[in-house]
């Protein structure tokens, strides 16, 4: 189990590529605070996987539920290892300019801020505890945009690049820094970002531009998160993986 004894948070762990991050860490050892803003579903979550998961319901936009999010991971498990900035949203694919400014600021506030506040809180804690390891559910969306999702495209193109200045700042601290870029995947939020109805045929025309023949799935997000949080991945930093199918090609 190479996440044996470690602690891991993950954000947004109530539903999707989170869901699957926290399963899959539990199943590799690992004890996980399941985060999510709605605590039935962080609740739910966590009563699933067992013993070693436990829910908090924060909403990662805001820094002192950020704050008492990292404080729930050291006073229930006692320490903290990993960070996973999962939590995420978007607009629905549309023109760049009939998205309205509070659905941008939301966007931002999620996708870029939320990354912001757990560097705040969680890089002294990590610090503290000798180093650890955070990583960023970034996009391939931020490498190679499709049309529609423009101020999605740059909030995490913004990951990305947050990433890789936060790795090269702490690793004097012994604190590894990478992200993953999924492709468009099954999640709840598959809807908002295709062109058009969820239909087979418009599902159809996005498979189309990956290799590999279909979306992404949770376990697939799950298992390089999990490479890249053990001891396996110890040199590793600063790296953004594509977990895309061969989109990005």
């Amino acid at each position: 189990m190479k996440l044996k004894d470690k602690v891991a948070l993950v954000t947004g762990a109530g539903g999707g590529y989170g869901e699957g991050i926290a399963h899959y860490f539990a199943e590799q050892g690992a004890r996980v605070l399941v985060v999510d803003i709605r605590a039935d579903a962080a609740e739910k979550v966590a009563a699933d996987i067992g013993e070693q998961a436990s829910a908090f319901a924060a909403d990662v936009t805001s820094s002192d539920q950020t704050k008492a999010m990292i404080a729930a991971a050291i006073s229930r498990f006692g320490k903290l290892d990993i960070i996973v900035n999962n939590a995420g949203t978007t607009h629905k694919n549309q023109s760049m300019v009939l998205v309205d400014e509070a659905t941008f600021d939301k966007v931002y506030a999620v996708n870029v801020k939320s990354i912001y506040h757990a560097a705040i809180h969680g890089v002294p804690v990590l610090e503290k505890n000798g180093g650890g390891v955070i990583i960023n559910i970034a996009s391939t969306a931020g490498v190679r945009p499709r049309p529609g999702l423009v101020w999605y495209n740059g909030s995490k193109g913004a990951a990305i690049a947050i990433t890789k200045s936060m790795a090269i700042e702490l690793a004097e601290k012994k604190i590894r820094v990478c992200g993953i870029n999924p492709v468009m995947g099954e999640t709840g939020l598959t809807s908002e970002f295709l062109p058009g109805a969820d239909t087979p045929e418009t599902r159809a025309k996005i498979i189309a531009g990956i290799p590999l023949g279909r979306l992404s799935r949770p376990l697939d997000i799950a298992k390089a998160c999990g490479f890249l949080a053990s001891d396996e991945a110890e040199f590793i930093t600063g790296v953004l993986l594509e977990v895309d199918g061969g989109r990005c090609i």
